[in-house]
C-alpha cells in the first residue's frame, strides 16, 4: 500500500503536520501514488519538473487499526516554507523596524530569523504557503487523472480543483494547534473580562481575513456606545415626544459617516502592521466551478476553459435579474400580509382590552421577523445557486455578483416595512414597536442558529467520535488520530460574509431609524458583546479551522457599510422634516418644507463627502512609510537595470 512508496520516506524525523487531504474511501491506488507523488516531487529532479508542477512538499499517511488510509498529512521542510513564502509575497518585519517582502536570499535582515527558529513563520502563514503550493499543482501532459477516465486534464489544470469536482478529494483542511489554541481560547473568550481582543493572536492563528472580522466588529461595538449612551435618556425622558429626536437623528448622521471613516484609518494601522497592507495582489486563477470550451488565456498563454461572456450576460439580465424581481416581489407580498396581520392584532386589542391582547399586539411583528430570516436564507441559497450558474470566470466577480443578489433582496426584506410604515402609514408608535421587535427577534435568532446549535450538535458529535476512537487501537499517535477524525467531521466554515451581511443589518437598524427607537444602539452593542464572544467559540470549539487568507481591508463590505451611511442621511432627514418641530415652521407652505428638507439632504451629502475627502485613509506616517518604500523599490531596480545593462556592454 502507499506506505511502501519510496518517495513518501523523504520526509524529515520532525514531520509536523499542518494539512490534512481526505480522499473518498475507495479510491484506486494508482490515483493516491501519482496524486501523492505530485506532492512530494522535487524540483531536482534532472530539470524534468517545474515548481508549477510540483508542490515538494512532505506526506504522511494516516494509518488506523481499522485499514483507514485515505487521510493523508502534508507538511514542508522549514526550507520550503522560507521559499513558499517568498513565492506568496508574504511581508515581515525588518530589524529597522520597516515592513517589507520576505526574500530567502536577504533573511537575514528580517526580525527574529534564524535558521534554527522555526517559529518565524506563524502556524497559519505555512499552512497557507501549503494551500497555496496544492492549489497551484498543475497538470503537465496529463490527458486525465489515473484511474478515471472521466476526470480530464489539460496542460496547465489545477489537479486539486479537478479532483474536488470529480468527487475523489473530499477535503482539505488545516490542523488546528491544540496548545496554541488552548491559550487563545484562554485569552480570547475564556474568562468574562473587560478589555480588547487579542486580535494580533487571532491574526497568528486564523490569519488576518477573520482576524480584520473581529477587530471591525470590536469597533463597530465601541463607535455604537456614543449612540447608546445618547439614546437611553432619550428614552427614559422622551418616548412619546418625537419633536426632541430632531438633535438624535442630527447626530446619527454625522455619527454613521465619521465612525466608517476612522475605521479605514484603524484598518491601515492593523494591516500594516500584519504586512498585508504592503502585499502585491496575485493574479486570480480561475474560480473551481468555472466551466466551458477549452482554450487560450491571451493574458498567460496557458489553455483554459474559455466562456463567452454574451452568453453570461444574457444568464445575467434574463434569468438572473428576473428572478431577483420575483423575490422582491414576494417579499412585499409578504410585507402585506404582516399589516393585516397588524391590523387584526390591533382590532382584537380595541375590542378586548386586555393584557394578552395587548401581548397579541407585539405577535405578527415577531412571526414576520421569523419569516424574514427564513426568507433570507432559503433566498441565499438560490442566489449561491443562480450566481455559480451564471458561470463567473473569477472568484472575485463570483463574490461581487452574490453580495449584491443578497444585499439587495435582505435590504427590501428586512427594512421595506419601516419604510412602509414611515413614509406611507406615517406611524411613529407601530414604527418604534416593530424596528424593536424586528431587532431584537433577528438578534435572538443568529445567536442560536449560528452559535448555540452548531455547538450543541457539535459537541454531540465529539462525544460519539470520542467512544468509537476509545474501541480502537493502534500503533500511530493516539492523540493525532483521534484529532484528525474530530476535526474532519467538524462544520466547515465558510468565511465572514454570514457575519458581515449580520453587521449591515445592524447597522441599518440603528442608522436608519434609531431617533424613533434609541434603544437600538443599546441592543446593538449588548448583542455585538455576546457576539464576540459566540463567534469565537464557534471559530476554535465547534468548525474545522478555516485556511488563513491575507487581506487589506474589509472588501466590498466597506462599500457597502457606505451606501447604508448615504441612505441614512436621506432617511433621517425625512423623518426630521415629518416631526411636528420642524411642520410648525412652515404651516403655511408645505412645499417650502419639502424643498427644505432636500436643501438640508444635499448640504449634509456634501458634509458627507467632504469629511470623507478630508479624513485621509491612512495616518500620516503609514503614508510616509510606505511612499519610502515605493522609492527603494524604484531605486533598486533602476540600479539594477544599470547593472544589466554595464554586463551586455562588456560583453
Amino acid at each position: 500500500m502507499a506506505e511502501s512508496w519510496p518517495f513518501l520516506d523523504t520526509f524529515e524525523p520532525n514531520f509536523r503536520p499542518l494539512v490534512v487531504i481526505e480522499l473518498a474511501k475507495g479510491t484506486k491506488e494508482e490515483t493516491i501514488e501519482w496524486f501523492t507523488k505530485r506532492i512530494v516531487d522535487k524540483k531536482a529532479n534532472g530539470g524534468e519538473y517545474n515548481m508549477i508542477f510540483c508542490a515538494q512538499l512532505l506526506v504522511k499517511p494516516l494509518v488506523t487499526e481499522n485499514g483507514d488510509e485515505h487521510i493523508y498529512l502534508v507538511g514542508a521542510s522549514h526550507f520550503r516554507l522560507l521559499l513558499g513564502a517568498e513565492t506568496v509575497g508574504l511581508v515581515k518585519e525588518c530589524h529597522d523596524n520597516s515592513m517589507r517582502t520576505f526574500t530567502y536570499s536577504s533573511r537575514k535582515t528580517f526580525k527574529d530569523f534564524a535558521d534554527d527558529n522555526h517559529n518565524f513563520l506563524t502556524m497559519a502563514e505555512c499552512q497557507y504557503i501549503i494551500k497555496h503550493e496544492l492549489e497551484n499543482l498543475r497538470a503537465k501532459d496529463e490527458k486525465m487523472i489515473p484511474g478515471y477516465p472521466q476526470a480530464k486534464l489539460y496542460p496547465g489544470k489545477s489537479i486539486v480543483r479537478r479532483l474536488l469536482t470529480s468527487g475523489i478529494l473530499v477535503q482539505i483542511f488545516p490542523l488546528h494547534d491544540r496548545e496554541e489554541l488552548k491559550k487563545l481560547r484562554h485569552s480570547w473568550y475564556g474568562r468574562v473580562k473587560v478589555g480588547y481582543q487579542p486580535l494580533d493572536e487571532i491574526r497568528c492563528y486564523f490569519g488576518e481575513t477573520i482576524a480584520l472580522y473581529f477587530g471591525f466588529l470590536e469597533y463597530f461595538t465601541f463607535a455604537l456606545i456614543p449612540m447608546a449612551v445618547i439614546g437611553i435618556p432619550y428614552y427614559v425622558f422622551a418616548w412619546e415626544d418625537y419633536d426632541k429626536y430632531v438633535m438624535f437623528a442630527t447626530f446619527n448622521l454625522l455619527w454613521s459617516t465619521v465612525i466608517l471613516e476612522v475605521w479605514k484609518r484603524i484598518c491601515a494601522i492593523m494591516t500594516y502592521r500584519w504586512g498585508t497592507l504592503l502585499m502585491k495582489r496575485q493574479f486570480e486563477e480561475p474560480r473551481p466551478g468555472f466551466h466551458g470550451v477549452l482554450g487560450i488565456n491571451p493574458v498567460t498563454g496557458r489553455e483554459e476553459p474559455v466562456y463567452s461572456s454574451i452568453k453570461r450576460q444574457i444568464r445575467i439580465y434574463l434569468v438572473s435579474l428576473p428572478f431577483v424581481c420575483l423575490c422582491l416581489y414576494f417579499s412585499l407580498y409578504v410585507m402585506m400580509i404582516y399589516f393585516d396581520l397588524e391590523q387584526w392584532a390591533l382590532d382584537y386589542h380595541e375590542a378586548n382590552e386586555s393584557n394578552f391582547s395587548s401581548l397579541m399586539l407585539f405577535v405578527p411583528s415577531i412571526i414576520y421577523a421569523i419569516v424574514i430570516e427564513i426568507m433570507n436564507r432559503i433566498y441565499r441559497y438560490a442566489a449561491e445557486f443562480l450566481t455559480s450558474w451564471e458561470n463567473h470566470r473569477l472568484e472575485s466577480s463570483y463574490q461581487n455578483h452574490l453580495i449584491l443578489k443578497v444585499l439587495v433582496f435582505n435590504f427590501l426584506n428586512c427594512f421595506a416595512s419601516l419604510f412602509y410604515i414611515a413614509f406611507v402609514l406615517f406611524d411613529m408608535k407601530l414604527l418604534r414597536q416593530s424596528l424593536a421587535t424586528l431587532l431584537i427577534t433577528s438578534q435572538i435568532l443568529n445567536q442560536f442558529v449560528e452559535s448555540l446549535l452548531p455547538y450543541w450538535l457539535q459537541k454531540r458529535h465529539k462525544k460519539r467520535t470520542k467512544k468509537r476512537m476509545c474501541s480502537l487501537k493502534t500503533d500511530t499517535d493516539m492523540s493525532l488520530v483521534e484529532q484528525v477524525n474530530l476535526e474532519k467531521e467538524m462544520g466547515t466554515y465558510f468565511g465572514t460574509f454570514d457575519d458581515y451581511l449580520e453587521l449591515f443589518l445592524q447597522f441599518g437598524y440603528v442608522s436608519l431609524f434609531s431617533c424613533v427607537y434609541p434603544l437600538a444602539a443599546v441592543f446593538a452593542v449588548l448583542n455585538n458583546i455576546t457576539e464576540i464572544y459566540s463567534d469565537a467559540l464557534k471559530m476554535c470549539r465547534v468548525y474545522k479551522r478555516p485556511f488563513a487568507e491575507p487581506t487589506a481591508n474589509i472588501g466590498v463590505w466597506q462599500l457597502a457599510f457606505e451606501t447604508m451611511s448615504v441612505i441614512s442621511v436621506v432617511t433621517n432627514c425625512i423623518l426630521i422634516g415629518m416631526s411636528p418641530q420642524v411642520n410648525a415652521l412652515f404651516i403655511d407652505s408645505k412645499t417650502d418644507l419639502i424643498l427644505t428638507v432636500a436643501l438640508v439632504e444635499h448640504l449634509l451629502l456634501a458634509l458627507k463627502f467632504i469629511m470623507a475627502f478630508v479624513i485621509p485613509d491612512k495616518p500620516r506616517d503609514i503614508q510616509i512609510k510606505l511612499a519610502k518604500l515605493e522609492f527603494e523599490s524604484l531605486e533598486a531596480l533602476k540600479q539594477q537595470v544599470r547593472t544589466t545593462d554595464m554586463d551586455n556592454s562588456e560583453k
